[in-house]
């Protein structure tokens, strides 16, 4: 039932599925294979920053299985600065920075770090995701093709307070407007809550529906790839069809389901939109996938600009020229009420029980907030030089392995969707 026009867009479902399903998910789905793109360092054991909980999810399937270090590549393992010429340099200021600071007794130490942290690449101005310190001791390489985003049983009041606190406290909205279907509330069919949305400005709604895509795609990995059965001898993973209609059924969430489902069709348009705008970035000489393995890294990053390419002849593109158009001052101060909200979402993924869950939901929150640094950098990224340093943007590996796993995660919930609409078709 989810079909036509999306709002707040020029877009229509129709032609995101034919153009995801046919041409973009299966050269994506190849991309995100390759060495570069499936091992993502992450930090599982920073403790929660807004609540104490040690209630971690005891069940098997929410374990994560860490890389021994041997089985990442030589190119990946040596530093993330490595994947091109001007992050080696900028590497290098780095060192430079810091041999000042030793010499220079005069500077604070508050000076000194601020020297150093001025001089990384990654401008966390631009930011919009508290960043993992991937030179912690206990931040770990996951493969995550070993790691796939599937039905964990973690569920219930923890997986609910982790979802109730980003929306009630992130996503702009008064205590006072209730959420659709939010338990144990009188509900008025959520005519309040969308009556509400519809009045904010059009940033604020698209805060509330990119998070609701996201909401809706997770929930998606979940219902097609559930744990059917489990016996000694396998374990047999697959579409849920009841667990499916319970998240999205028109009738069983009063309206709600095709909503959420609209709201992820939005989501995988922003972050379309973002994939096309990056491009110069990607297509500079200097930039490679650096694995260490040469005619492995110039192929991938063929297939990278290929698939670029391909995001940017899309012909119905979103148009974020209306983000943040009006009063300079107003829209300055709208864009970092954005960064810090959405930050604080990043934050929350550290309180998620389950340590699956969490490394597929800090990777996801990592990609989106990657996704709006770009378009809110669209300025920067047509300045960057052919060759040399790009110094007013930059991404690193980490925020470039996020961005393509999130947008893929996104990719297959549309074409699972698909699967589910045959399936439901046949079972009419």
């Amino acid at each position: 039932q989810v079909t036509g026009h999306l709002d707040d867009c020029t877009c229509d479902v129709e032609t995101i599925d034919a153009f995801n399903n046919y041409k973009l998910f299966p050269r994506l789905n190849e991309l995100l294979e390759s060495d570069y793109f499936r091992y993502y360092k992450v930090n599982l054991k920073k403790p929660c920053p807004f609540w104490s909980d040690s209630s971690h999810c005891g069940i098997r399937d929410c374990a994560v299985q860490p890389c021994p270090s041997e089985e990442v590549p030589d190119g990946i393992r040596s530093g993330s600065y490595k994947y091109s010429e001007e992050a080696n340099n900028l590497a290098e200021e780095c060192e430079e920075a810091k041999r000042l600071g030793a010499v220079d007794g005069s500077l604070s130490k508050e000076t000194q770090e601020a020297v150093l942290q001025w001089t990384q690449h990654d401008d966390s101005s631009d930011s919009f995701c508290e960043a993992d310190d991937i030179y912690s001791p206990d931040a770990e390489y996951v493969d995550l093709l070993l790691n796939p985003e599937r039905y964990t049983g973690y569920k219930g009041p923890d997986a609910w307070k982790i979802w109730n606190s980003i929306y009630e406290e992130n996503c702009f909205k008064p205590q006072n407007v209730k959420r659709p279907l939010a338990s144990g509330r009188g509900d008025d069919g959520g005519h309040a809550f969308y009556k509400w949305l519809k009045g904010v400005c059009v940033e604020k709604r698209a805060f509330y529906r990119l998070i609701s895509g996201l909401h809706a795609s997770i929930n998606i990995h979940l219902s097609a790839r559930y744990l059917l059965q489990d016996t000694w001898s396998e374990k047999k993973w697959g579409p849920n069809v009841t667990e499916f209609q319970q998240r999205f059924d028109e009738v069983i969430t009063r309206g709600e389901g095709p909503r959420r489902l609209k709201n992820l069709y939005f989501l995988y348009l922003i972050e379309l939109r973002a994939l096309s705008k990056v491009l110069p970035f990607f297509e500079r000489p200097g930039f490679q996938l650096y694995t260490g393995n040469q005619s492995h890294d110039e192929e991938m990053k063929n297939q990278l600009l290929e698939i670029l390419h391909l995001a940017k002849s899309f012909p119905l593109h979103f148009d974020e020229n209306s983000f943040f158009a009006g009063n300079p001052k107003e829209a300055a101060k709208l864009k970092e009420e954005f960064r810090l909200h959405f930050k604080n979402i990043s934050k929350i993924m550290d309180c998620v029980g389950c340590f699956k869950c969490r490394l597929w939901g800090k990777l996801q929150t990592q990609g989106l907030g990657t996704v709006l640094k770009i378009l809110f950098s669209e300025n920067l990224i047509e300045k960057i030089p052919e060759s040399g340093p790009s110094h007013g943007f930059q991404l690193s590996r980490q925020e470039i392995v996020a961005l393509f796993n999130a947008f893929g995660r996104i990719s297959t919930s549309v074409r699972e969707l698909e699967n589910f609409r045959n399936i439901l078709r046949n079972m009419r």
